[in-house]
């Protein structure tokens, strides 16, 4: 099971945790940089050094970048992927609120074709459910649960399509996770068909506001 750790906290915040992401590169299948829901209207020169260390360490940087479901203009969301290129040399892309019907794909397809010619090398849909099978072709990791552990056990389904898919194209990422289940949550994407994911006991606003337990070095 690889790791996508969505880290929104400022390196001022929390160095210790940017620097721990470095150290488990081997077990990470990349890390998300938010530094202002966005990449904010100038660089963060705070994220310089963490973002360069992960890099260097081999680890994929995924600038957040927000579709709202479809509804964001598209100038927006080019200008987004190309300041997170430019300001932070980012591997890739993690498009968030991502839409997940089939009238949303002309608008995903655009943006995508948009990352990739701006140099995305990885590309990561979040439409936090399992969106119609034609955003698959679009990614290479399409997150496919966002959500909290009481609906993550009692109202998960999958449809027949994600059996079929390999599980380094799927992930999971559950907050809320009660401390006294968190092996159980940890062990629960890999047998719900997913190869990545993110499990936190952290609850919203920010459930995505420190390291996962299951980073090297944190026992549940």
């Amino acid at each position: 099971m690889m790791l996508l750790v969505p880290l929104y906290v400022h390196p001022a915040e929390d160095p210790a945790a940017w620097r721990r992401l470095a150290e488990a590169a081997d077990d990470l299948y990349g890390v998300v940089l938010n530094t202002a829901d966005g990449p904010g209207a100038a660089p963060d020169s705070a994220f310089t050094g963490p973002v360069e260390a992960l890099r260097s360490a081999g680890v994929r940087v995924l600038g957040y970048v927000d579709l709202d479901y479809g509804a964001r203009p598209l100038d927006d969301v080019v200008r987004d992927v190309e300041c997170h290129r430019a300001w932070y040399g980012v591997d890739g892309c993690f498009f968030d609120r991502a839409p997940a019907d089939r009238t949303g794909l002309p608008f995903v397809r655009r943006a995508t074709r948009a990352a990739r010619r701006a140099g995305a090398s990885t590309l990561v849909l979040n439409p936090g459910v399992h969106p119609a099978p034609g955003y698959l072709r679009l990614a290479d990791l399409v997150v496919t649960f966002e959500g909290h552990w009481t609906t993550y056990v009692s109202a998960f389904t999958r449809p027949s399509w994600a059996d079929r898919q390999p599980p380094d194209r799927l992930c999971h990422l559950v907050y809320g996770v009660p401390g006294a289940l968190l092996a159980l949550a940890l062990r629960t994407p890999g047998e719900r068909g997913a190869g990545v994911c993110c499990v936190v006991e952290r609850e919203l606003p920010n459930p995505w506001a420190a390291l996962p337990p299951a980073l090297p070095g944190k026992t549940p």
